[in-house]
């Protein structure tokens, strides 16, 4: 086990052992539980009951978080002639084509997110061994790829605005960011929501049985909290009601 300092073991004591809470209650105590001197990031651990393994039990997916992470999000735009005016306009921090691919591949990854053009795609795909392992090649399930250009200043706006992308790791877990012990717990709990309600509605096709195990929500430095995945499910449907 390893050794926890006093300010983590101060902030266990907020925690009941054994106990599951709800959303509502989760995203009270992990401000309460987020100690450290820095703005720590509010993240969300979905234990899913998946196999990696297979193609229709994948998931990949996005969710435009009401109120953002919290981080500036520097996004980076493949593209040419018309498009490349209109990602420029459109407030993208890095756009271009060829230079961007040989800047790639000698090591540069100073951005958050990447979209494509989908002619540019030819010239991207051959950065997939180094942008796929990071979470940032474009791909059309996450709608990063953009076939019309007139799209491209919404999907700009929309990552620049709180939208992430996320995927399941090759142990079936998802780890989602989504704010800052800095925003006010309501903020927290709508964007917590937002990512419990797309997990569940993005089910992949292919899971068999219990498809969510469990969820944790938790600060960088504090202790897990262990959310009741029934009164998730039932918060989200709440939501949706009073939408």
């Amino acid at each position: 086990m390893p050794k926890r300092g006093k300010k983590y073991i101060e902030a266990l004591k907020h925690i009941e052992e054994g106990k599951l809470y709800s959303p509502e209650e989760a995203a009270e105590l992990v401000k309460k539980t987020a100690f450290a001197n820095f703005d720590e990031t509010i993240e969300a651990h979905f234990r899913l009951g998946i196999d990696p393994r297979q193609a229709d039990q994948q998931l990949r997916t996005s969710v435009s978080l009401p109120h953002g992470t919290g981080k500036t999000t520097r996004v980076l735009v493949f593209a040419a002639g018309e498009a490349e005016k209109i990602a420029q306009d459109a407030g993208a921090d890095y756009v271009g084509n060829d230079d961007l691919v040989q800047k790639i591949q000698d090591g540069w990854l100073e951005f958050d997110a990447a979209i494509a053009v989908a002619d540019q795609m030819s010239k991207v795909g051959g950065l997939g061994r180094i942008l796929g392992r990071r979470g940032l090649m474009p791909n059309p399930r996450s709608g990063t790829v953009v076939r019309e250009v007139e799209d491209l200043p919404r999907v700009i706006n929309e990552l620049k605005g709180g939208r992430i992308e996320f995927r399941n790791d090759r142990t079936g877990l998802l780890h989602v960011e989504l704010g800052k012990k800095s925003f006010e717990e309501q903020q927290i709990l709508e964007n917590f929501l937002s990512v419990i309600d797309t997990v569940f509605r993005e089910k992949p096709e292919g899971v068999k049985g219990i498809y969510c195990r469990s969820i944790t929500l938790t600060s960088t430095m504090g202790p897990g909290i262990p959310v009741d995945v029934a009164l998730a499910q039932q918060a989200i449907g709440q939501s949706a009601s009073a939408a």
